[in-house]
């Protein structure tokens, strides 16, 4: 893997991996909410797809060592911790913000149209529903919402995993420090960061599906394990693991997705302890395509999945608007459904909510998160210039 001196040039196959695990995490918050299709292959496999969250935390830690890695001690002089601040939230906080004020639309208008219509709204009926206060709404603005301050999940709820980042992100320079030394810090990191996942699913009563409360310490494990996989990486690429063949890293590949497919159906049902063991096999996927070799590197660095991955959080932070409408919809507009119309709109009903979640992923992506980065980057860069 080539750099240019500055910043190592992107890993095309991880850029490729983000494409899939939202579509997934979308399935899986269908199906918590509407129950399962009764086939075991599809079921245990979207049952477990919230620890996609896991490969995410983890792939955010990879990637941003490789990109920072080389520049631990900029960040303790100068003004590349802030620099380094802004180019992340540039990145994150205007799609979140975004997201935010379309959920804030939401609750108002389909509350005015329940009052209006002398029924319950979908926010205050009986189950789940945002926890959509007035100090929640603050605690989302600084991106504050999962840091053990609220009772649940509130406003858009998929956006606890951007409060995280955040923390991650003032965080990020110790990560810096630890890895800034030889191998075996890595392989600290990593045995670090699956102990306390560990711990985590073995105490939680719930798995890893930890968010609100103490996603943050989820979300720091997770990250530890992709700093130390990147770490593992560079000494790779300095013995000239890059170099190994195509077939050699296609082997590799193939037993982790093997080893991933067996943890994924052979612990059970989700939301069980034994959820951790679908992590390791998890997180080595990313180091097993790092090198851009192998068969399932190669499927990864396909133009549609590395479109796919150019909207994946847009895709993610999006999904929450279509799964709200969806309930007003099955509460407001379906027709009064006989058992045969409610067994095929449960099967119509993810696919095309995976469609439509693309779509309004792509709308996001170029409406606000590419030009809204676009801009930010620009306006620092001349107020940086300007200073």
């Amino acid at each position: 893997m080539a750099s240019d001196g500055k910043r190592p040039v992107e890993i095309r196959a991880l850029a490729g991996a983000r494409a899939l695990p939202p579509l997934l995490l979308v399935l899986y918050h269908y199906h918590e909410g509407h129950g399962y299709q009764h086939f075991r292959l599809f079921d245990v496999f979207i049952a477990k797809g919230y620890l996609w969250v896991e490969f995410f935390f983890a792939l955010s830690g990879f990637v941003l060592f490789h990109v920072y890695g080389g520049r631990f001690r900029e960040f303790w002089r100068g003004g590349a911790y802030v620099d380094f601040l802004k180019a992340r939230l540039a990145r994150l906080y205007p799609l979140h913000i975004a997201t935010l004020f379309i959920m804030l639309a939401m609750i108002i208008v389909l509350n005015a149209l329940a009052s209006a219509g002398g029924y319950i709204s979908i926010y205050n009926a009986p189950g789940y529903h945002p926890y959509a206060t007035f100090w929640s709404f603050i605690g989302n603005l600084f991106l504050v919402q999962a840091w053990h301050l609220f009772p649940s999940l509130s406003w858009n709820g998929v956006s606890w995993f951007v409060s995280v980042e955040f923390f991650l992100f003032l965080i990020f320079p110790l990560y810096l420090w630890i890895g800034a030394g030889r191998a075996w810090r890595g392989f600290f990191l990593i045995a670090v960061g699956w102990s306390v996942l560990f711990g985590l699913a073995a105490t939680s009563h719930h798995g890893l599906d930890i968010t609100y409360d103490f996603g943050v310490v989820r979300g720091a494990a997770d990250f530890a394990v992709g700093v130390g996989l990147a770490i593992l990486y560079r000494e790779g690429v300095a013995r000239g693991a890059g170099g190994w063949s195509a077939g050699v890293w296609s082997a590799i590949q193939v037993v982790v997705v093997t080893a991933l497919l067996y943890a994924i159906y052979n612990t059970g049902w989700s939301h069980k302890p034994a959820d951790f063991w679908v992590v390791p096999p998890l997180t080595a996927l990313i180091l097993a395509v790092a090198f851009d070799r192998g068969i399932f590197a190669w499927i990864l660095q396909r133009k549609p999945l590395l479109i796919l991955g150019e909207w994946s959080f847009a895709i993610y932070m999006g999904q929450t608007t279509w799964l709200q409408f969806l309930r007003f919809a099955e509460q407001r507009i379906y027709p009064n459904p006989a058992p045969q119309w409610t067994h095929f709109v449960h099967i119509v009903e993810p696919a095309v909510l995976v469609v439509v979640c693309t779509l309004w992923g792509w709308l996001l992506f170029k409406l606000v998160e590419h030009p809204a980065n676009t801009a930010l980057r620009r306006y620092f860069a001349r107020a940086k210039t300007a200073a």
